[in-house]
Parts: C-alpha cells; sequence; structure tokens
C-alpha cells in the first residue's frame, strides 16, 4: 500500500506552516529585542510620594482660576498678543 498523496501534501503544507511560524516568530524576537535595546525600567513608581509630595516654587501658592480667564489667555495668544506675566501660573 503507497503514501496517499493528499495525506502527503498535507503533512508537507502542514511541516512548511509550523516552519514559517517559527521563523516569524524568532524574527519577530529578534527584531523587538533590537529595538528595545537601551530602554530601561525606570527606577521609582510613577505614582510615588515623591511626585505628589512636591511643593508649590518659592512659596506660591498655586491658585485655581475661572474659565473665562483661561479663555482669554488663550485667545491673546493666538492673535499674537502679549499675555501678561501676573496672568500666568506659576512654574514648576
Amino acid at each position: 500500500m503507497g503514501i496517499n498523496p493528499a495525506v502527503a501534501f498535507t503533512t508537507l503544507l502542514l511541516a512548511l506552516m509550523i516552519g514559517a511560524g517559527v521563523v516569524s516568530a524568532s524574527w519577530g524576537y529578534a527584531l523587538g529585542r533590537q529595538a528595545l535595546t537601551g530602554v530601561r525600567q525606570p527606577d521609582s513608581r510613577p505614582a510615588s510620594s515623591a511626585a505628589t509630595n512636591r511643593a508649590a516654587p518659592s512659596g506660591q501658592a498655586a491658585t485655581l482660576r475661572s474659565e473665562q480667564d483661561i479663555v482669554n489667555e488663550v485667545q491673546a495668544r493666538m492673535s499674537g498678543g502679549a499675555v501678561a506675566p501676573d496672568s500666568e501660573l506659576p512654574r514648576n
């Protein structure tokens, strides 16, 4: 009894698909590893207490501004006008 050509063809295609999957996976792994060279995990968590406990610079307290003040400032900047320094928020 000889080998059925349909079974042989199916087995050959299955082997080729598995081989292509292994080659594709190893190539993708190599590309990803190369892309991430030099990338390190942060030393601390982003939600650490050090970031949330930052004090306002030089004793200035952060103040809330009205929406209309912010809209006016944005419109002034878009029109090319200068914004008064007292209307800006304190910078860190």
